[in-house]
């Protein structure tokens, strides 16, 4: 089952002379379950992409499916509310609210939609990711790989359709990255999840089961590892 799907979608920044052509036709399927990562060099579309995926830019032509959902038929107050439930994002940066414990921060998504959380989907996450044990600690009393999987669980509590990750491990050291990379991995092999990694390293690309590489916003290899 395809969970994504991107059909010669396009992104033109500027008029005229000053414009820039960000993404030229991307033509991408992505399978529910899959780990897939996407690389490129600066300025070779990766971020755009994601930003369009994650609802927080629309292309300029072209159709975006996540989940069976038209992306383009979305207003801005329904693609914040598909953002919420339906696309988990982790940056580099943790994002997390420095006053709210651990638990709080995680359970954020859910409060803003005023729903409960379920109990049992709760616990699982939290000890996947080794931070059961520092749930009423504040963000600022967390290592930046224990902050870096907080933000991974908050991004998972909703069962996304996608989890998106913005290079997670650009603010790391080498073993904190080693860490996040296997929990990521851990999401994806236990917990079923479909992760979308955008990156520049490629040791961290070659832990997923899929390389995408663009190039001046084209898609200029797929290579399937597994």
């Amino acid at each position: 089952m395809d969970i994504l799907i991107c059909e010669n979608v396009e992104k033109v920044y500027g008029f005229g002379e000053g414009q820039t052509r960000a993404l030229d036709g991307i033509n991408l399927k992505v399978e529910k379950g899959e780990f897939t990562a996407i690389v490129g060099a600066s300025g070779s579309g990766k971020s755009t992409l994601l930003h369009i995926l994650g609802t927080v830019d629309r292309p300029t032509s072209g159709r975006v499916i996540v989940d069976g959902t038209d992306l383009s038929r979305l207003n801005a107050a329904e693609a914040a509310i598909f953002r919420r439930r339906k696309v988990g994002l982790v940056y580099q940066f943790y994002n997390l609210i420095p006053t709210l414990t651990v638990r709080k921060n995680i359970l954020m998504p859910l409060a803003l939609d005023k729903r409960k959380p379920n109990p049992e989907h709760f616990a699982k996450v939290v000890e996947a990711l080794g931070i059961s044990g520092k749930l009423e600690a504040l963000p600022g009393q967390l290592s930046g790989g224990q902050q870096q999987r907080a933000a991974i669980a908050r991004a998972l509590i909703y069962r996304p359709a996608l989890l998106l990750a913005d290079e997670p491990t650009g603010n790391l050291d080498q073993k904190n990255s080693r860490e996040i990379m296997d929990m990521l991995k851990l999401s994806n092999r236990s917990l079923g999840q479909t992760v979308l990694l955008v990156t520049h390293d490629q040791d961290a690309a070659l832990e997923a089961d899929r390389i995408i590489t663009l190039e001046d916003g084209r898609i200029i290899r797929d290579e399937r590892r597994r």
